[in-house]
């Protein structure tokens, strides 16, 4: 017995860390001290035992002495176990951090005693406040959060507080900041969640950052923008977590849509008779563009609460018999009824007192900009009496442009023709600009200042003459990639009639309609046996079924796929076949992953995708799943020596390699 006492006393005194025991009467003191405490802070036990003071607390550092102070004093109220952080002095005036864990208890004659166990966490102090130095100098939001479907946030600093614009938490008051820590997702409007929850999926298996901007929802309800990236890391437990970083950009952003914005008016204004801002999250609606005499002239540019605006303009201008009907649309819009996903844009039409004091008939519609803000645009209908005045092309492409804006949904886009063929793009929402070839980065510069339409539309998968048909025509269709579905779709652009003296510029605007192939057309052949077309020009078929590759470079990546034979075709190499003339940056690194998608879906259209294999990037044939001639010739079977007649891949030029290896041979 006595030898276990010995024992226990020994690994009290040198193997728990800081180990002492506190009197807690008046005055607190200590009864009992360590030796690993007294080598942690560099003193002898005599130095802390003193039945009339509390030594230990001279030790403590000045600037905690009163958090000290009230800890001891809570331990001293009743039984309980507390913690507590705080800085010592050692004897030798270095600073260390320490965390308090004490048990406080009564003895059998009533006196309450403490018993403490420190721990040096010094280290971890100082990497927090190297952290905590970041935090003030540079102005970037970090956050931590679990790699779960429902992600939850496990550090968040104070400068990511700022930026959701979290309130500090008052007694009977919601918190915010834990609501916000349970889900991620919370921070993020609904109609980016798809995509932000997409990016965390392509982290968490390739385990490579990404980086871009996102939208993210203040507390207080409007909306913040940030360029930042997420990374996939390791915490303290070995667990898997997510790290993000990010920088607020909403003043850079509003300064950039605000400039697209105004160049998206100005195309807007030579369609429609007046324009209405309307921002939800303000509440406010303004006239941005009237005719002279009009009666919202005097309004314009000044911002109303939506309430007052619409019962004015109401009592003022709209019809009596029209009023219910107008008023409910309106109402419907602010309560955001009227939008439906993949639907035409809200319109009416209703009857109204015109400027020169006639009752008209009106058209109008609400044009979305983002999720807050939407114009309303309306003008008058034509009367059936002028139909004569419709019969001029030009007068008729204007009609044609106030439909095609009336009809849009969720891709449009507008750009000015000078006379001399110079191009300025006015605006373009994200899923059209890529029909362009451009990332939204590479296109805000392009606004600024007129550039060649041959140079404009090189990025473009449409032929530069397709385009100058436009111009020439007045209108056409093509086909785009549309990166929000990232499914092909249909572009209709309208051109303005040029005049005849060719002194104004012309406004072409774009916009995105629904495939009209019949389903019939898009029906699988029953015989899905691929066969590939090498020896000659490349094409590609399922049973007798020839694939119509909407997009060329996907076609291109294909056939270069083939000709490695099997073997993996890094982005780098890829980059270097399709576009031979630069070199792989983020620019053709994009435009690649685009045109590897646009194959990617067009192989699933076709019920074929299982053809490419895909590895960390890397792509390949799956030379089982197909049958080739170039794959047939070279296996040296004699059914298969005539297929090659002297011609390989007449598409393209960097066929040529191969086609030497086969005449080599073929000798």
């Amino acid at each position: 017995m006595d030898n276990m006492l010995n024992n226990m006393k020994e690994i009290l005194s040198r193997q728990v860390s800081g180990f002492h025991q506190y009197v807690l009467t008046d005055p607190v003191h200590l009864s009992y001290v360590s030796r690993n405490l007294c080598e942690m802070i560099g003193v002898r036990k005599e130095e802390l035992l003193d039945d009339s003071s509390d030594r230990y607390a001279l030790f403590v550092h000045p600037a905690d002495r009163k958090k000290y102070s009230d800890f001891i004093e809570r331990l001293a109220c009743k039984d309980q176990t507390l913690t507590e952080e705080y800085r010592l002095i050692k004897k030798d005036g270095t600073v260390i951090w320490v965390r308090d864990i004490a048990a406080s208890k009564k003895t059998y004659k009533g006196i309450p005693v403490g018993t403490s166990v420190l721990t040096d966490i010094t280290d971890l102090k100082n990497e927090n406040d190297d952290l905590r130095f970041l935090n003030e100098t540079i102005p970037c939001g970090f956050l931590k959060y679990t790699c779960e479907k429902q992600p939850r946030i496990t550090y968040i600093n104070q400068k990511m507080i700022d930026i959701l614009r979290l309130p500090e938490t008052r007694d009977g008051e919601l918190d915010y900041l834990e609501m916000y820590k349970s889900n991620i997702f919370l921070m993020i409007p609904m109609e980016e969640r798809r995509r932000f929850s997409k990016y965390l999926n392509r982290v968490y298996s390739s385990e490579t950052p990404i980086a871009g901007e996102i939208a993210v929802l203040r507390c207080d309800g409007t909306r913040a923008y940030l360029f930042g990236w997420v990374t996939k890391g390791v915490n303290e437990q070995g667990e898997a977590e997510f790290q993000s970083v990010c920088m607020d950009i909403t003043e850079r952003y509003q300064m950039r849509k605000t400039s697209e914005t105004k160049r998206y008016l100005k195309a807007l204004t030579d369609v429609y008779d007046m324009i209405f801002e309307f921002n939800l999250d303000a509440n406010t609606v303004k006239c941005l563009h009237s005719d002279e005499k009009s009666y919202f002239k005097r309004f314009e540019d000044i911002a109303m609460q939506i309430e007052d605006a619409l019962e004015r303009w109401l009592l003022v201008s709209i019809a009596p018999e029209n009023q219910d009907n107008v008023r409910g649309f309106f109402k419907d819009f602010c309560q955001k009824r009227l939008y439906e996903a993949d639907s035409k844009p809200p319109q009416i039409t209703y009857s109204a007192l015109s400027t020169d004091g006639t009752i008209r008939n009106y058209t109008g519609v609400f044009i979305k900009v983002d999720e807050s803000v939407s114009f309303y645009c309306c003008r008058k209908m034509q009367d059936a009496s002028n139909t004569e005045a419709l019969k001029s092309e030009n007068d008729q492409l204007k009609e044609d442009m106030r439909d095609l804006v009336m009809r849009f949904s969720d891709g449009i886009a507008a750009f000015e023709v000078s006379p001399k063929g110079l191009v300025r793009p006015l605006y373009a929402s994200e899923n059209v600009c890529e029909f362009f070839g451009y990332t939204k980065e590479e296109w805000l510069p392009l606004t600024t200042r007129f550039t060649p339409l041959e140079n404009f539309v090189a990025y473009s998968e449409v032929a530069y003459e397709d385009f100058a048909e436009l111009l020439r025509k007045g209108e056409a269709e093509f086909s785009y990639f549309d990166v929000k579905t990232e499914a092909e779709r249909k572009i209709k652009a309208i051109c303005s009639q040029r005049e005849q003296s060719g002194a104004s510029s012309r406004y072409v605007m774009l916009y995105a309609i629904e495939d009209t192939e019949s389903e019939e057309n898009k029906v699988l052949p029953e015989n899905s046996t691929v066969s590939i077309r090498t020896f000659g020009y490349f094409d590609v078929f399922v049973g007798d079924k020839p694939i119509a590759f909407r997009n060329k470079k996907s076609k291109e990546l294909l056939a270069l796929l083939v000709d490695r034979r099997g073997g993996y075709v890094t982005s780098e190499e890829a980059i270097g076949f399709l576009w031979e003339n630069e070199p792989a940056n983020a620019m053709t690194l994009s435009r690649y992953r685009k045109v590897a998608l646009r194959l990617k879906n067009t192989l699933e259209e076709y019920g074929i995708p299982d053809i490419i294999e895909s590895v960390d990037g890397k792509r390949r044939i799956v030379m089982e799943e197909v049958q080739c001639d170039l794959f047939n010739y070279l296996s040296g079977k004699e059914e298969f020596s005539q297929l090659f007649k002297g011609s390989y891949l007449t598409n393209y030029s960097w066929g040529e390699t191969t086609l030497g290896e086969l005449m080599s041979n073929q000798k």
